[in-house]
């Protein structure tokens, strides 16, 4: 049995790594509060756009976007991986990984190319262990998703669609369902398809001035920025509130592990003075016999 020594500097050290794992946990939920506030108030103008997209992708007008023709062959698929910059958050960023290990695998078996672009430290450095096409990424975003940061990343991957390089776009994140659950997602971004926008009620084209080309172009390159800001944002909120929940369990793991290490030490302790006082009445009997 380790000394009492021993046990009260593990007991310490315990009490310690509680101390920092119940900070991180009330820090979580305080910027998970934020970051659904942030995810809802994306939500209406995200749902507005993609109404306007359906109509446009129903409409019968003389230009088609590239992202809304369907490709005959896919030979080449783009990858969008949206994972946390830090750790300790559970298995948010395993399951989501996981999810895009397999995909890849499924394509590769299919002989299709695949090119990935990497949002988060974690993806990142997980794409790059297993060899991946790396073609664009970014980190560091903080507790705050902007959408200038990730315009760099995402135009790389939808030039590459427009130049006819990739064939299909999906974006891989983890979907917030409540605090305690959150889902790993696979969507598909391009090409756009009026089953996957919905169809809207009553269709109709827009009268467009001066031409239609440069305001469809610019719609639809919003619509899928937008799109990639609510999986940003989705993925932040489940992030926050995975390590939230982590370091709850943390803590009360932690504070087992300290009531079993006083048990030990009572133990260890009541033993030490069983002892002494046997070798003390031993002493005394020895003297007076």
């Amino acid at each position: 049995m380790a000394g009492s020594k021993e046990i009260r500097t593990k007991i310490k050290s315990v009490e310690n790594t509680r101390k920092i794992t119940k900070a991180m946990e009330m820090v979580a939920a305080s910027k998970m509060r934020k970051a659904q506030d942030r995810m809802r108030a994306s939500r209406p103008y995200a749902d507005k756009i993609r109404n306007v997209a359906a109509h446009l992708s129903f409409a019968q007008s003389e230009y088609r976007h590239p992202f809304l023709i369907k490709r005959d062959v896919v030979k080449n698929v783009g990858l969008i991986v949206v994972s946390s910059d830090k750790g300790l958050c559970g298995g948010l960023n395993t399951n989501v990984l996981r999810l895009s290990l397999n995909q890849m695998k499924a394509w590769e078996a299919e002989g299709k190319g695949i090119s990935v672009s990497a949002i988060g430290n974690k993806g990142y450095g997980f794409m790059n262990r297993i060899g991946a096409k790396v073609q664009s990424h970014i980190t560091g975003l903080g507790d705050t998703p902007h959408l200038e940061k990730l315009i760099g990343s995402i135009k790389v991957m939808l030039d590459a669609y427009i130049a006819g390089e990739i064939d299909q776009l999906y974006i891989c994140y983890t979907k917030f369902i409540n605090t305690m659950k959150q889902e790993p997602t696979m969507q598909q971004l391009l090409p756009l398809t009026g089953e996957q926008l919905g169809s809207p009620n009553g269709h109709w084209d827009y009268i467009y001035e001066p031409e239609a080309q440069p305001v469809v172009d610019e719609l639809m390159t919003r619509y899928i920025e937008s799109l990639i800001y609510n999986a940003v944002a989705e993925n932040m909120a489940s992030e926050q509130s995975a390590r939230m929940v982590a370091m709850k369990s943390a803590s009360d793991n932690a504070k087992n592990v300290i009531g079993e290490l006083k048990l030990v030490y009572n133990k260890a302790r009541q033993a030490a003075i069983t002892k002494e006082i046997s070798e003390i009445v031993g002493g005394a009997a020895a003297v007076s016999s």
